[in-house]
């Protein structure tokens, strides 16, 4: 596989994690660049990890993720959505302004990460199937999604005071509209 290849399949897998960082970042008050970069190294280790479990499932297990991918992740995307938002629904009845929280546990972060970067194990298991550098494959994934979502979870530091008490709502918009991207993605036949 070319260097362009790679740079773009790395890029590509990136983009869902940098959309739902963007979320993330709004949901929380005024995030600083240490916990973009906590949020950036969750990400990326898992979507660099995920090609490589891909991989090792190689061909006998390509039908069934390949078959099931788009469906997780709309599940625990739309899971975690709904959890956002009605945690933002909750603090608005208050009628005091509500505080956002300074960072995400890493629980909430693993799963958004995992939940974003499963079509990455598909990736894997297209890895596999024509042998091409798995590791070099990883790293680059690992090292996009890393930059794409330190950089999503500021931009959602602009977005959040903009966007205000409803951040976690529209954070929880952003992980529902990622999710439901991607099934109509797999469902139509784009994928």
């Amino acid at each position: 596989m070319s260097p362009a290849s790679t740079a773009l399949i790395a890029f590509a897998m990136s983009t869902d994690a940098f959309a739902a960082a963007i979320g993330k970042g709004a949901a929380l008050h005024r995030p600083h660049w240490r916990e973009a970069l906590r949020t950036g190294l969750v990400f990326g280790v898992i979507e660099g990890l995920t090609p490589v479990v891909g991989w090792a499932l190689g061909v006998a297990a390509a039908p069934y993720v390949e078959a099931w991918d788009h469906w997780i992740a709309f599940a625990l995307l739309g899971a975690l959505g709904l959890h956002m938002i009605r945690a933002g629904l909750a603090h608005d009845d208050a009628a005091v302004p509500t505080e956002r929280p300074q960072s995400h546990s890493l629980r909430r972060l693993a799963m958004t990460g995992f939940a974003t970067s499963i079509d990455a194990m598909a990736i894997g298991v297209g890895i596999a199937l024509i042998d091409a550098d798995i590791v070099v494959t990883a790293v680059s994934i690992a090292l996009a999604t890393l930059v794409m979502v330190t950089l999503g979870v500021m931009l959602g530091r602009v977005l959040g005071s903009i966007v205000g008490r409803r951040a976690e709502i529209a954070g929880g918009l952003v992980l529902i509209g990622i999710g439901s991207a991607i099934l109509w993605q797999h469902l139509s036949g784009a994928a």
